[in-house]
């Protein structure tokens, strides 16, 4: 695996992202209750595909770590920014120097959904509110299950109409 150098560009476009994905999940996102809809993955993912894992894992935990200090939505818990890392790391271990196809996307996708929003941000909720795992679960599965194919589709369509102008030019 290539190891990214961190050289201004890198600063920069991570800087951007970590803002536009607390645009996209503090602002632009539905919020209901224990359900959020949003599209703050998307800078993550396109992190962790232009840059890798660790760049992808430390934006988006800043991003939350930002997004809870701009935006509270009540005590702020870091349950949520261990998540927030380790969907970083699974878009850049799944997406980084690979071609970006449906399946590899839907993996990622599908790793982020069941793995980090299903199972371990439905534990962190248990704590904060006090429901049972089991209740919570069963009413997030579905959004979950939905929400698969949506951000693997996407993801493919930012990478194949806006990423590959950026990965294919040179800098002189």
């Amino acid at each position: 695996m290539k190891k990214t150098k961190l050289t201004t560009e890198v600063i920069v476009i991570t800087g951007f992202m970590i803002a536009l994905a607390v645009v996209l999940s503090k602002l632009v996102s539905i919020n209901i209750s224990f359900l959020r809809i949003g599209f703050g993955f998307l800078p993550i993912a396109i992190l962790g595909i232009l840059y890798g894992p660790v760049v992808a894992a430390i934006g988006y935990g800043l991003a939350d770590l930002i997004g809870a200090w701009l935006f509270p939505t009540g005590a702020f818990f870091p349950g949520f920014t261990v998540s927030a890392v380790l969907t970083g790391l699974i878009f850049g271990w799944v997406l980084y120097n690979k071609e970006v196809t449906f399946v590899r996307a839907l993996l990622a996708s599908a790793l982020v959904c069941l793995i980090v929003n299903l199972l371990i941000n439905t534990y962190w909720l248990t704590i904060i509110i006090g429901k049972g795992f089991n209740v919570l679960l069963a009413s997030r599965a579905v959004k979950e299950i939905v929400a698969i194919p949506v951000m693997a589709t996407v993801i493919v369509l930012v990478d194949r109409y806006v990423l590959k102008h950026v990965k294919n030019r040179s800098i002189n």
